[in-house]
């Protein structure tokens, strides 16, 4: 696996969020509350989906699957006029990330494990105190073998 280093620039995104754990997970919650709300978003800047978490500082290492975290369900707007009823507006600020071009079913945390136990601590980055976060295009198929989505870890150097 071959990941990229991009410099992202800054993303105006609007959704709807929910407080989770790894064991207590709500996506299909959250995104089942968002999806049908998508099309009162006029002002799109891509066909995109964007699933954004927000980790406590330190939650990687204090790692309990118990430990709640902030999880997005969301699309990039080129403004935030006209923000529909219940939904918010996330300012996601520009850095460096690395990119990993996945293929495969959602369910599956393999390419999670290999990311922060292998190519992490092999690679000169550290993970950086800012959103990760993953673009679901579309060639996005929730828990489909063959699905396809960017994953995008925020890094700085060591």
């Amino acid at each position: 696996m071959n990941p990229r280093i991009e410099k992202l620039e800054e993303k105006k995104l609007i959704g709807l969020n929910i407080k989770m754990s790894l064991a207590d997970n709500k996506t299909g919650q959250l995104w089942s509350q968002f999806a049908p709300g998508i099309k009162e978003i006029h002002n799109r800047s891509s066909e995109d989906k964007i699933s954004m978490q927000i980790y406590p500082t330190l939650y990687y290492e204090q790692f309990n699957p118990s430990n709640e975290f902030e999880k997005w369900a969301t699309v990039e707007v080129k403004d935030f006029y006209n923000i529909p009823n219940g939904m918010k507006s996330f300012i996601l600020q520009a850095g460096l990330y690395v990119v990993f071009d996945y293929k495969g079913s959602s369910t599956d945390n393999s390419i999670f494990q290999y990311i922060f136990s292998e190519w992490l601590p092999n690679s000169n980055y550290v993970v950086d105190d800012r959103p990760h976060f993953e673009v679901l295009g579309s060639m996005y198929n929730n828990n489909d073998p063959n699905s396809e989505e960017e994953i995008w870890i925020p890094i700085r150097e060591k």
